[in-house]
């Protein structure tokens, strides 16, 4: 048996330049290629992934697809946003570096919550639709120019996508129709002319993009003291599952949403009116939720509908995609309002 050591630095060096294919990101990779790295290195080798075993072995990300296919048959909204949650919270966790207590924490909370619910429950096995990936995007993509419920179709579009290319195997016929039956199960909702001046940069171009969506959110988040930071945190999911599917090598069903992106940009721009309902901010607070200590505080039943795993998922995916440092100190200071 021949087993690989690697460094820390030669860890990183390798998830940084991963021989495979360039249209592969290093994050697809590292969630690839954990399972296999984590079995050949020697013991007592520092790697950067947490130990938590439902991150080993996906299965936040199983869950997260058995919600995402049966939501239809349930609460579509709010079920689908628990899948895409648990998801989110898989790839917070890893992309992150998040310590085992982190993500002890964070797994436990979905144990005491949705793992046990019908929600969550095994669908049958059988044979693995081999464009699954596909069928979704072209789900979503009938929807082209329309923005529906707040962007939720391209949001658990991305995630279903991603989940099936992280785990083929759970591509069956009943889950890929049931995740395709919920992206078509949105309706339009404030589906405004967008403004001219409202172009944001092409999703391919990751750091442009991303630093557009991350001003925009913060804009938002000052524009909405007082009401709530739900188009704030809905402007980074949506945006990031933009940027996301493009940077998978999926442009054209990242830029088919390019219009209802611009639609919600223009609605978020416009800020409460005098029907928006008040909503007491948050506290101010240090804490995040990379804190183990920020997980701990929640409480057991404090997961709503998922959003305090979602908009912190893509809040750092948007944050490393940008490399902005000031952008980001600007964005710190204010995100406990989103967290």
């Amino acid at each position: 048996m021949i087993f690989l050591v690697l460094s820390e630095s030669d860890f990183k060096a390798l998830l940084m330049n991963p021989p495979i294919n360039p249209r592969l990101n290093r994050r697809r990779f590292s969630l690839g290629s954990a399972a296999f790295l984590g079995g050949c290195l020697m013991p007592g080798t520092p790697t950067s992934f947490a130990e938590e075993p439902s991150l080993q072995q996906k299965r936040l990300v199983l869950l997260g697809l058995n919600a995402l296919a049966r939501a239809p048959e349930m609460n579509y909204f709010a079920d689908g946003h628990r899948g895409a949650a648990m998801i989110s919270a898989h790839m917070m966790c890893v992309d992150n570096d998040f310590d085992d207590a982190a993500a002890t924490r964070i797994v436990e909370l979905f144990d005491r919550n949705w793992a046990p619910t019908k929600l969550c429950e095994p669908f049958p096995e059988g044979d693995p639709v081999p464009d699954a990936a596909e069928q979704v995007g072209k789900a979503l993509a009938e929807n082209s120019g329309v923005l529906r419920e707040v962007g939720h179709d391209a949001i658990f579009a991305m995630h279903a996508i991603k989940a099936f290319r992280m785990l083929p195997s759970a591509a069956t016929r009943q889950r890929v129709d049931g995740v395709c039956n919920l992206i078509r199960a949105f309706k339009p909702w404030r589906d405004v002319e967008p403004d001219e001046d409202i172009d944001p940069p092409p999703f391919t171009d990751s750091a442009a993009a991303s630093k557009f969506v991350l001003q925009e959110a913060s804009d938002a988040i000052d524009r909405f003291v007082g009401f709530g930071q739900g188009f704030a945190g809905h402007m980074l999911t949506f945006g990031q599952s933009l940027v996301e599917m493009a940077a998978m090598g999926d442009a054209e069903w990242a830029e088919s949403c390019r219009t209802a992106f611009r639609k919600y940009v223009t609605v978020t721009r416009q800020g409460p009116d005098s029907s928006s309902r008040k909503i007491a901010d948050h506290k101010p607070s240090k804490l995040r939720p990379n804190d183990v200590s920020y997980w701990q505080q929640r409480g057991d039943k404090t997961l709503g509908i998922g959003h305090v795993f979602k908009y912190p998922y893509a809040y750092y995916d948007l944050l490393e995609r940008a490399n902005d440092p000031e952008l980001a100190k600007t964005l710190d200071a204010k995100a406990y309002q989103l967290f």
